[in-house]
């Protein structure tokens, strides 16, 4: 059985509709590198069969794996469902139980997301506690969704928690939240997918992006006044937003202050430094002026020879150097992001970067597992990069919860994406009081938040109560700004025009009442 190196799976199915995505990233939890096919006459390394049956009591699921040569068979009981919508999802939980049964006979991998496939099941989670007590809400997940004790207790704290930090999380919608993007970075980090242009050569845009993405702050400002919304959180992200010099981030900072209503209730205001080669003593200053909440700093790994292959071109000496710079200058609440199975890293050199992270107790420490983003250098050139093997990264998973619950920081926020190491997670951890509101919101998607800059992508929550609202569940539509700076500069009007056609499609004259 190919555990590792591209593989072809025939997936067969009969008497159910097509759940391809969902059987598609269940096998990619197991295979690394997998694609699937549905055509009888394709060639390839396995086949899964799949059929709903009837039963004696209930409807089966019946399921046959063969691959190099082996064969495992199994079945699950379609349970529940007793109106059309419901049996559809039991059909599903079923077919995915089988086949994740089926995958772990074959392969010997155990699954600790169970058969979740999705990058937010914080959402679930909370979904489950609205209709059920936390002792049921945990069975559920793992007698139906097969999760594991570890990840069920850390979905339990991370939704505790947030309700904890955000206890109106669910009653945010007579309010936004602001992402800015600014796309530019010293270099671009092999592992990266965000719009990251480098500044040195400024891409022929730099200029013209900021006019562009004032006058964006500007249009959305006066939206935001006419209907009288105000702002939760803000968001600078990227790209390295302290790539740009002192003076262009006070001339955004005004353009903000004087464009954005409210902005004395604003709850937060984050600025991603995470490059230490972009900070300044005069770019802190600035930020200090302008009551910025809090800022990332991001080592990502503590160990030269990393950094060097993923192509930051900073120094290990450089991150602790601003670290303590931006601490004597009084920014009081600072995250460090690591990464969990970089090129070359083991659990010895994780263990380093724990250490190091420990010299300086940043207020939050956000853990990244490395994902295989599709557009991204490391991906595009996958066999230049070795990376840990599977039982190294949940060792470093282990080392993380056991160092974050000896220094008191405490789970907050979690997401998982596609091609991610293991198939685990990202977690964000903070010490009590020093989370981040922008994180929880943007993970929970419990409020719109629009996206402002390059790379920005909107996503408009319809506010409750509204007529697209139907069962609990709200509408949400996503609308991304262009990625390029010069796209960007040639457009951003009709991004605009196009922005504010959806807010008020989504809040009409509700945006007043909500409040």
């Amino acid at each position: 059985m190919r555990l590792n190196g591209e593989m072809i799976v025939r997936i067969e199915r009969k008497g159910f509709e097509d759940y391809q995505t969902e059987l598609f990233n269940l096998l990619r939890a197991f295979h690394e590198q997998v694609d699937v096919t549905t055509d009888s006459e394709a060639q390839a390394d396995a086949v899964l069969s799949l059929e709903l049956v009837p039963a004696r009591e209930h409807e089966v699921i019946r399921g046959i794996y063969r691959y190099d040569g082996g064969e495992v068979q199994g079945a699950t009981a379609v349970q529940g469902g007793q109106d059309s919508g419901e049996r559809r999802h039991a059909v599903r939980r079923a077919v995915l139980k089988c086949v994740l049964g089926l995958l772990r006979e074959a392969t010997g991998l155990e699954q600790p997301w169970g058969v979740l496939t999705g990058v937010r099941p914080t959402k679930l989670m909370h979904n489950l506690l609205m209709e059920h007590d936390k002792a049921k809400a945990e069975r559920i997940l793992a007698e139906e969704y097969l999760v594991t004790p570890g990840k069920v207790k850390l979905l339990s704290q991370v939704a505790e928690r947030q309700l904890t930090v955000l206890p109106d999380l669910f009653r945010l919608d007579g309010e936004v939240s602001i992402y800015i993007g600014i796309p530019f970075c010293p270099t671009k980090c092999a592992y990266c997918t965000f719009p990251a242009y480098d500044i040195r050569g400024n891409n022929g845009s730099v200029d013209g992006f900021l006019s562009g993405l004032q006058e964006e702050i500007r249009a959305v400002g006066r939206w935001l006044r006419e209907h009288d919304l105000g702002i939760t959180t803000i968001y600078w992200g990227g790209g390295t937003p302290t790539s740009i010099t002192a003076e262009q981030m006070k001339s955004l900072f005004i353009a903000m202050h004087e464009s954005f209503p409210r902005m004395d209730r604003v709850r937060e205001l984050t600025v991603e430094a995470g490059r230490p080669d972009t900070i300044t003593a005069d770019k802190i200053e600035v930020m200090k002026r302008w009551k910025v909440d809090r800022i990332s700093i991001n080592p990502q790994s503590f160990t030269q020879a990393t950094l060097d292959a993923i192509g930051r071109h900073h120094t290990v000496a450089e991150t602790v150097e601003k670290f303590q710079l931006a601490r004597e200058m009084g920014l009081n609440n600072i995250n460090m992001d690591l990464i969990i199975g970089l090129p070359g890293e083991d659990v010895e050199t994780y263990r380093r970067s724990l250490r190091e992270t420990e010299k300086l107790m940043p207020e939050s420490l956000t853990v990244h597992t490395l994902s295989f983003k599709r557009a991204s250098r490391m991906t595009q050139n996958r066999d230049q990069y070795k990376v840990a093997e599977r039982h190294e990264i949940e060792e470093m998973v282990r080392l993380t919860n056991e160092w974050t619950e000896r220094h008191g920081y405490v789970p907050y926020y979690l997401y998982r994406q596609k091609n991610i190491l293991g198939n685990l997670e990202n977690v964000g951890y903070a010490l009590p009081g020093k989370e981040s509101l922008y994180n929880i919101i943007m993970m929970e998607e419990r409020q719109s938040v629009i996206g402002l800059g390059c790379g920005a992508v909107s996503k408009i929550v319809w506010p409750a109560g509204g007529e697209d609202e139907a069962d609990g569940a709200r509408r949400i539509e996503r609308m991304p700004n262009p990625k390029e700076p010069a796209a960007y500069n040639a457009h951003y009007m009709e991004y605009i025009d196009k922005k504010l056609r959806l807010l008020d499609e989504a809040y009409g004259d509700r945006a007043a009442k909500a409040l």
